[in-house]
């Protein structure tokens, strides 16, 4: 049987009388995008920061590769093969986008800002940001410091940041947050061609773009798992469409 990239079992988080996340448990498959919707005070913040390390779970597990990451750090989940973007950019705004993805590579692999400048000559981490950068399709943009980029054009700097470190899958936040239409079609473009090679866990509220991506969805509701499924079977789930998908106006 084919182990998970990501294993999430019985996952559960309180805030006092509110239960954030409340026995979640979820598998995300090599070759697969799964996606993770809910209504806004769902609980998928929250799960997120448990999975990166941010948050520490008052219960439950989480597998990397079938290894056990509780109390490591947010670096050393890193370094055990999780990459991730932020649903509010972390880029440095006055550096370029290779340089961005430069500091992200040192960062990841536990070096000391107090070396940059040597290190930004270093040829190893200029190719590896080149080569995420092309992957995301920002050829001819590297050089641009990131604030005279498009909204859309950072979060794909985003992306290559945490392409660059070879993570062994992803968990995107809402990376299509403030992009109109044609920056959404692109992303999409792109996270489909990537689903192939990368598992991917991504929360995101676009429905469009989810159902077009999705292999398999998870819905919350309140910190629960109301549903899980294939994009059609959420699509047509009449639990769903009553819990989240027939009241949009939070989305």
């Amino acid at each position: 049987m084919t182990e998970a990239a990501l294993s999430i079992r019985h996952l559960a988080k309180s805030f006092g009388a509110l239960k954030a996340t409340d026995d979640v448990s979820l598998d995300l498959m090599p070759g697969e995008l799964h996606v993770v919707i809910g209504p806004n005070g769902a609980g998928k913040s929250t799960l997120i920061n448990q999975i990166a390390g941010g948050l520490e779970p008052d219960a439950g597990r989480i597998l990397i590769d079938g290894s056990d990451v509780d109390g490591l750090s947010m670096a050393a989940r890193v370094r055990a093969g999780l990459g991730r973007t932020f649903q509010v950019s972390s880029l440095a705004m006055p550096l370029s986008a290779r340089r961005n993805v430069m500091l992200a590579v040192q960062g990841g692999s536990g070096s000391s800002f107090g070396f940059w400048h040597p290190v930004r000559r270093d040829a190893g981490l200029v190719a590896a940001a080149l080569a995420a950068l092309r992957e995301v399709g920002l050829v001819g943009r590297e050089d641009l410091p990131v604030a005279e980029l498009s909204h859309g054009e950072r979060r794909l700097v985003e992306l290559a940041c945490a392409l660059a470190l070879r993570p062994k899958l992803l968990l995107l936040d809402e990376p299509m947050a403030g992009l109109g239409r044609e920056g959404t079609q692109r992303l999409i473009g792109d996270l489909a061609a990537l689903k192939r090679t990368l598992p991917i866990l991504l929360v995101e509220h676009d429905m469009d773009a989810v159902f077009t991506l999705a292999d398999r969805i998870t819905v919350l509701v309140y910190g629960r798992v109301v549903a899980q499924g294939s994009a059609s079977e959420i699509r047509s789930s009449v639990a769903v469409q009553e819990a989240y998908l027939g009241d949009r106006d939070d989305a």
